[in-house]
């Protein structure tokens, strides 16, 4: 099996940190934007894209201010990998921003840069965050 890289991405968003969190640590909030649907049981994530479906269990969550997803196999087990959205917001301009950490291959890293560009992007429609 092929080592994913590491990356990192930060997006500016023009939210609320308790708003912004709904929509990253929800089921019903990261159906609006990230997956065409998602499904919970406890700590256990179902995302739902077109006719492929993946899991992730939810390991880290500090309410307000971040989630963190470690992606499942065939089996049910964890893998290496995991997913993160951290909400940052700036003490003296109030500005918020949501920092993506996730990993790729490196002959896919840029194509998964731009899937979250687009989520994101839709992320900041649903938010009204244009």
């Amino acid at each position: 099996m092929e080592v994913k890289l590491k990356y990192e991405l930060e997006f500016p968003i023009h939210a609320s940190p308790s708003l912004l969190y709904q929509y990253i640590s929800t089921p019903s909030g990261l159906s609006e934007w990230f997956a065409d649907n998602v499904n919970s049981r406890g700590e256990l994530f179902t995302f739902i894209w077109d006719d492929s479906e993946e899991k992730a269990k939810l390991i880290a969550k500090r309410t307000g201010e971040r989630v963190k997803f470690r992606w499942l196999d065939e089996e049910g087990s964890d893998t290496d990998y995991f997913f993160e959205m951290k909400i940052m917001e700036d003490e003296i301009t109030k500005d918020v921003s949501l920092v993506v950490v996730d990993f790729s291959e490196e002959d896919e890293l840029q194509e998964s840069k731009l899937l979250w560009e687009n989520q994101v992007s839709d992320l900041k429609h649903v938010l009204g965050s244009v």
